[in-house]
């Protein structure tokens, strides 16, 4: 028995609630709270390093309120669900799924002390939800992770835990996907459809032109459902709009092509009413691509065809930026639409074609003849 402990070691006092264990020199806390003996490794051989983490630790634990260390898994994430209700409903929806998840399928239980929780059982439980769901990809991983952030960090601020067990979590990096936009012609063809329509359940003309406008616009839906008649101001050709993404107002130009659409739909002397009586035209869209065979096209596809367009046609990247509403000079417009930018950069390398080696007194090698050699 002498011989197997001094194999494994064991605890030498080197200093006041501080420890060493001999065989392999890492440093242990240990104090007693509230009548309750706490150890942790300091994880260091360091002595100077363990005093400080000594230090830190004993503030966290003199931080803890020991009247919820009984506080279970399934109480926090009843509280955190009540602190997020002002939220959009389908945000409240996606996170009460989350909850649910947490609950049923924590490795340790619904019921486990949240005190006692530990780094791995968060890992466990991201397995768990990973081999539960079908479809768990980066962006569903990253909305799992951060949901469960913010629940341990409720714990933290209301002084049950010292630090989140899923602090070490880091989010993956989603992949780009290139999302496919209608051309010209095909945007042109599902306006025309829509408008070829006797009945859709309202007006034909009033969902193409709906739908006009956000190719021709480049706003979103949101933007286009509330513009009012006072928000085009022809006197100085522009549109002022709200974003509802990034909750901010900007101003657009009536594009030479939106003009003529704008004009057929203006009403003078009615400020505050909606320039379109229509919310959305998701299904009018949905039904003209199925029609005429084409890739389930949304809103959003128009939306980037005009950025594309812009682009391929050399329009400030900065520009375009400020047009959708951009406070970034552009660099969201770079990053999501790289792949247009690739080949539109090809095409303007061509326009960098001059004489600039071809100076006058230098006669090109297959102008001079043999005679003249």
């Amino acid at each position: 028995m002498r011989t197997l402990q001094s194999k494994i070691g064991g605890f030498q006092k080197v200093g006041e609630c501080l420890y060493r264990y001999s065989s392999n020199r890492v440093y242990y806390a240990r104090i007693r709270v509230g009548g309750k003996e706490i150890k942790r490794s300091l994880e260091t051989t360091d002595r100077a390093i363990a005093n400080r983490a000594l230090q830190r630790f004993k503030e966290e634990q003199r931080q803890i309120d020991r009247s919820q260390g009984k506080l279970t898994l399934a109480e926090l994430c009843d509280s955190y669900l009540k602190t997020v209700q002002h939220q959009k409903p389908s945000t409240i929806e996606q996170k009460a799924i989350i909850v649910g998840r947490v609950k049923s399928l924590w490795p340790t239980g619904r019921l486990a002390q949240v005190a006692k929780i530990k780094p791995s059982h968060v890992d466990m439980w991201l397995a768990r939800v990973a081999h539960k769901t079908n479809r768990f990809g980066p962006s569903s991983r990253n909305h799992h992770i951060e949901c469960i952030r913010h629940i341990f960090e409720g714990a933290i601020r209301d002084n049950v835990i010292p630090r989140s067990p899923a602090a070490h979590l880091r989010a993956s990096r989603p992949e780009k996907p290139i999302r496919r936009t209608p051309s010209s012609d095909e945007f042109r063809a599902i306006v025309e459809s829509i408008r070829s329509q006797k009945f859709n359940g309202h007006d034909a003309d009033e969902s193409a032109d709906f739908v006009e406008f956000l190719g021709l616009a480049g706003l979103g839906q949101a933007e286009a459902a509330a513009l009012t008649q006072g928000d085009i101001d022809w006197q100085h050709e522009t549109i002022t709009t709200f974003r509802h993404k990034t909750k901010s107002g900007f101003a657009i130009p009536i594009y030479p092509q939106l003009k003529p659409l704008l004009l057929r739909r203006r009403r003078n002397g009615v400020p505050n009413e909606r320039v379109f009586k229509i919310d959305n035209a998701k299904k009018a869209v949905a039904a003209a691509c199925r029609r005429l065979n084409l890739p389930n096209y949304t809103h959003r596809s128009f939306r980037r065809m005009f950025i594309t367009r812009a682009i391929e046609r050399g329009v400030d990247v900065k520009v375009i930026a400020e047009w959708q509403g951009h406070k970034d000079g552009g660099k969201l417009i770079l990053d999501t639409y790289s792949h247009v930018n690739r080949v539109h950069s090809q095409k303007m390398a061509q326009l960098m074609k001059d004489d600039f080696y071809a100076a006058e007194n230098v006669i090109p090698l297959e102008t001079v003849s043999p005679a003249a050699s």
